[in-house]
């Protein structure tokens, strides 16, 4: 996806696979910045600025999709073990199991 600030300041990343050892790409754009998310990559855009921000995103398709990741960790149907998000998130078993027990809405 290609990410343009027209107005603000978004600092925008992305987290390179486990492959590429979870790395964490960032940067601060200011208006006339671009920054290129790579396919299927983890990223986030958030307005660091004072006010507000506008941004226009490029796709590679119409529907390119939206993976939510808590929705499909946590709202698993069926659920996921709790032993593994433990692990995984390196999280006391209470905690996965109360994320688990939340309602996780389908927002695509």
């Amino acid at each position: 996806m290609k990410f343009g600030c027209a107005q603000g300041e978004l600092y925008v990343g992305f987290v390179l696979s486990n492959q590429l050892g979870n790395r964490l790409i960032t940067k601060v754009l200011k208006p006339g910045d671009v920054f290129v998310f790579p396919i299927g990559m983890i990223h986030f855009q958030l307005n660091v600025g004072k006010t507000n921000a506008v941004a226009f995103a490029g796709l590679s398709s119409q529907n390119p999709g939206v993976i939510t990741i808590a929705n499909a960790v946590f709202g698993a149907k069926p659920p996921i073990n709790p032993d593994v998000l433990t692990k995984a998130f390196q999280v006391d078993k209470d905690v996965t199991s109360y994320l688990q027990s939340q309602f996780w809405c389908d927002n695509n």
